[in-house]
């Protein structure tokens, strides 16, 4: 009987072990609470990047000293963009050419390396780099250059399932870390140089069978899906034709390039999509929606909610995809996001109202402020690239000054919200570009711009400045400043 006992007990001390070992919707929920892993980009669902842990602070900090180290290793060591994510002694982090390595946390050690077969012909646009993973159950979940999405066991870095998003011959590529959003898995697209449509997958995390699909251009039709893979269709976003002049809408952009965040209070995931195309937007007079905005989708039915376009005809490549950070505001969720544009919005998280926007950046030349009122930021006409079409020989509109450049005001680098002391930290960089329209039309898998430049600088002693921003006020409570500029994940 004691033995019989003692099997039933180890029995049940295992099953507890690897309960804990599996990541659930629950512990994904709680990520921002908890202290002993990070299971998704952005150190929970919301985006802030805070951790409740005290030990490291302001008088602790000086005694950091490294632990260890990893080389990401070889001639595929480029640009690194990837945050980590943590769960049962595991450290996994993706690196350049679609990799993704599995460490011991404590020491470093690699575990395993999963190395994706890239095809000859991807066309990433800006580097060959992936900005994290998910995880979900055991399985530690990331998209790659070519545009798949590829699940892994997180013990040993089989493959549990493979599917792919898109054509990368038709310019499109994925290379941000997806979100898990109410036992979804969601994730965006790349690709908007090239002239693709943007859009927003749900797919069923364990399997990877769609479950829905949101385009992010005005006129295409959403999908949802059921357990076969038959899809009916969702309703089209927005309406045909309104924003867009004549076929444009077809190739418009509006990449979702940067990944999402999720709130689970008003069941919304928030994505910004980038620029519409292409860069010339003397060929496609309108709002152009939904491009540069930040679009709010029920995960429950694909269904566009609200949304807040921060550039409306983009003529700068501003795109608007930076990170929606939800927070709480008294009972009140808000989210605060730090546009490539310049300025930095405050939203209601719920109904898409805005509340506050301002300039996180010192020079703004394309637009003199936000209209609380309208939502609609009040343009410069002058600062806007010219027309090719309107100029002597119709190779080059003039050429104007511009800033933010169309590197932004902040970039793909991360902000970060703390509800300790209600501020938002903000790497900004001050920089401008001199920038022109040229001709362009359309052909797939080639660039797709319109448009030359210049990067220039703006001050001689910085670029760079972490900044931290009150989002009631709008005033910088402090700055530190960096000759070079701030490009780091934080």
């Amino acid at each position: 009987m004691r033995m019989k006992m003692l099997s039933v007990l180890v029995t049940l001390g295992l099953a507890a072990m690897s309960a804990q070992a599996v990541v659930t919707d629950k512990m994904i929920e709680s990520d921002a609470k908890s202290t002993g892993d990070v299971l998704s980009w952005g150190v929970g669902t919301e985006g802030q990047r805070y951790s409740p842990l005290k030990q490291v602070n302001a008088n602790t900090i000086a005694r950091l000293t490294p632990a260890w180290s990893f080389s990401f290793g070889g001639e595929k060591q480029r640009g690194q963009e990837s945050q980590p994510v943590i769960h049962n002694g595991k450290m996994f982090v993706t690196g350049s050419y679609s990799r993704i390595f599995a460490l011991d946390a404590a020491t470093g050690k690699k575990l395993w390396k999963y190395e994706h077969r890239l095809p000859e012909g991807i066309m990433p646009c800006c580097d060959v780099i992936n900005r994290g993973a998910a995880l979900y159950g055991n399985l530690v979940i990331f998209a790659t250059l070519d545009a798949q999405l590829v699940a892994l066991n997180q013990d040993t870095g089989e493959v549990e399932w493979k599917e792919k998003i898109d054509d990368y011959a038709a310019g499109y590529s994925a290379s941000a870390a997806p979100v898990i959003a109410n036992g979804l898995l969601l994730t965006g697209v790349s690709g908007g140089e090239f002239g693709v449509v943007g859009r927003v997958e749900a797919r069923n995390p364990k399997t990877g069978a769609m479950v829905w699909s949101r385009p992010t251009v005005e006129g295409h039709m959403g999908y949802k899906y059921d357990d076969k893979g038959n899809k009916t269709e969702n309703g089209i976003s927005g309406t045909t034709g309104k924003s867009w002049p004549g076929d444009l809408w077809k190739t418009g952009g509006a990449a979702t390039w940067l990944g999402g965040t999720y709130n689970a209070k008003t069941g919304l995931a928030y994505f910004g999509t980038g620029n519409p195309a292409p860069w010339n937007s003397h060929l496609r007079k309108g709002d152009n929606l939904y491009s540069c905005s930040t679009v709010a989708i029920d995960v429950k039915t694909g269904q566009i909610v609200w949304h807040y376009q921060g550039t409306p005809n983009d003529g700068w490549d501003f795109d608007g995809v930076n990170e929606f950070v939800t927070y709480d505001d008294g009972g009140k969720i808000l989210g605060g996001k730090a546009d490539r544009n310049g300025f930095f919005y405050v939203i209601d998280a719920k109904n898409g109202h805005l509340e506050n926007a301002f300039p996180f950046v010192k020079k703004i030349t394309w637009a003199t402020g936000i209209d609380l009122k309208t939502g609609r930021p009040n343009m410069v006409p002058e600062n806007r690239p010219g027309d090719p079409t309107a100029s002597s020989d119709g190779k080059k509109g003039n050429a104007i000054f511009s800033a933010p450049s169309f590197l932004g005001g902040k970039n793909q680098m991360p902000m970060a919200y703390s509800p300790d002391t209600k501020l938002f930290y903000v790497p900004a960089n001050e920089w401008g570009m001199e920038i022109w329209n040229e001709p362009i039309t359309y052909k797939k898998g080639a660039a797709y711009l319109g448009a030359g430049f210049t990067i220039k600088t703006i001050n001689d002693d910085y670029i760079g400045a972490m900044r931290a921003i009150d989002p009631k006020t709008g005033k910088i409570v402090w700055e530190s400043k960096n000759n070079a500029p701030l490009w780091v994940v934080c």
